[in-house]
């Protein structure tokens, strides 16, 4: 079995059906299944999500990315600030990168003030947290690849007869 095949297709939908991917791979279904089932196991697959547009919902919802400047421990470097980041409920996301900040925190709450008060309370106390600079987000075109509703552009060509 291609493995590297159907890691791709549960990327682009995970919703598959364990069928339709064996069509795809031209696989036997109970193969496909343990392939999946041994690759959830092994943590190479680490979970399935769907993409919502909150904005077409009646429920406050914000999220903000959070600039995180920290200072690396001897001998753990950031992991055990990663470590207390990653375990705080709101937390979505979190990358260890290069720049201006070490890492960049994904939060998601109800209510701006919420998110104010995640970072002043429990964020911004933690051992080896320097700083941080909060972004809301205000409004998403594209998550994971997939493009959120955008006007049709019409043609604005002057017709001529």
């Amino acid at each position: 079995m291609d493995t590297l095949q159907l890691l791709h297709c549960l990327e682009n939908d995970p919703a598959a059906s364990v069928t339709d991917l064996a069509d795809i791979l031209n696989e036997k279904p109970e193969d496909v299944a343990n392939e999946k089932a041994r690759l959830e196991n092994e943590k190479v697959i680490c979970g399935y999500h769907t993409v919502i547009n909150w904005d077409k919902t009646d429920e406050e919802h914000t999220e903000a990315i959070i600039e995180v400047a920290a200072k690396p421990e001897r001998g753990r470097g950031y992991d055990r600030i990663a470590e207390k980041i990653a375990r705080l409920p709101e937390v979505t996301d979190l990358y260890l990168v290069s720049g201006k900040s070490e890492f960049l925190v994904m939060v998601t709450n109800r209510t701006m003030r919420q998110v104010a008060e995640f970072v002043g309370q429990r964020l911004a106390p933690i051992d080896g947290v320097q700083s941080t600079v909060t972004c809301f987000l205000l409004k998403k075109y594209k998550v994971d690849g997939i493009a959120m509703e955008f006007e049709e552009e019409g043609d604005d060509r002057i017709q001529i007869s």
